[in-house]
């Protein structure tokens, strides 16, 4: 059993009005819905020749540091816990401050729904969830979060990328945002940027933020590293190896496998997007056209033919309370 440190923090003067707990589900509350019953999911997984304990076991711990968690906030404070699958349809105070009980997808979900307000990311497993966003769990939660009420503690805002459709649609991306098809077919599009345009017929688009620039971008970066080893060129490694700050004044874009033709070009591949450089998508897709943020493809916007996207930074920023020695 996890329980967060006993350390006391009602004499904590707070600036915030509100305490907004941000869950998910865990494998054994979906496994439950799906079979109706824990007895009956745990009788489908071993039947299977799968270990039911360990599941049970996850289960109990998140819900020990929920109820931990709980229990720390001081009774003067408002306190409310939402599940991720009402983020859509809840409001937000601006004297909010909302604590995220992972995985970094959650804190990753949760900051596209905010207008600054800052988020506490805990780590409600360290020994199976890496955490890049989660540098708090059940040992050193009490403390951060006296400081946090306090605002005393380090906070890291991120950069945020934005869509915006001619029709007036608009969509975030915390890691990155995806330009292309809901299927494997080619994508078709006009593409402008820094002045130059063409029509490009390719695997989709990646816009990628400071904070995603160590997730899919990087995965862009070594297959495209690999290529041009094996054709025998030689590859200078972006600085940092391609990593950026998590408020970094710029987003990086790629394309992915362009195809040259009679009618399509190769010759904006990738780019840097800035302030004074937005990038400008037109679809020629008559259906199936889509951007999605972050890898979740039901956080997505239609992208057909007649629709012009807009990508670029987004004028609000997440905030994210991180630990004093945090680099990045």
């Amino acid at each position: 059993m996890v329980a967060i440190a006993n350390r006391a923090v009602s004499n904590t003067k707070a600036a915030y009005e509100k305490v907004v707990i941000v869950t998910r589900k865990t494998e054994l509350e979906e496994l439950t819905a799906r079979f109706n019953s824990v007895p009956q999911a745990q009788f489908y997984l071993e039947h299977a020749g799968q270990d039911f304990s360990t599941i049970a076991q996850s289960h109990q711990q998140y819900h020990d540091v929920l109820s931990g968690i709980r229990e720390a906030i001081p009774n003067r404070l408002k306190s409310q816990v939402i599940e991720r699958g009402f983020l859509p349809q809840f409001k937000f105070g601006e004297a909010d401050m909302i604590i995220a009980i992972g995985p970094d997808g959650l804190v990753v979900n949760t900051a596209k729904y905010l207008d600054g307000q800052p988020i506490l990311p805990v780590n409600p497993d360290p020994q199976h969830i890496d955490g890049v966003l989660l540098p708090f769990d059940a040992f050193n939660f009490t403390d951060a979060f006296a400081k946090s009420l306090a605002q005393e503690q380090p906070i890291k805002a991120v950069t945020m990328a934005e869509s915006k459709l001619n029709n007036g649609q608009s969509l975030l991306g915390f890691n990155d945002l995806f330009i292309g098809t809901r299927s494997h077919v080619s994508a078709r599009y006009d593409i402008a940027h820094r002045g130059s345009h063409e029509f490009q017929s390719s695997s989709g688009i990646i816009v990628s933020t400071g904070a995603g620039s160590t997730g899919w971008l990087q995965s862009v970066y070594a297959g495209a590293s690999g290529v041009v080893k094996a054709l025998g060129g030689h590859v200078i490694e972006p600085v940092n190896s391609g990593r950026l700050p998590w408020d970094t004044n710029q987003l990086i874009y790629t394309v992915r496998e362009p195809f040259p033709s009679k009618v399509t070009g190769t010759q904006i591949t990738f780019g840097v997007i800035d302030k004074s450089h937005p990038l400008t998508i037109t679809s020629h897709m008559a259906d199936n056209g889509v951007i999605f943020s972050d890898g979740i493809e039901a956080d997505y916007l239609a992208f057909n033919s007649g629709a012009t996207a807009t990508i670029y930074m987004a004028k609000q920023k997440a905030n994210i309370l991180v630990g004093q020695n945090h680099s990045v």
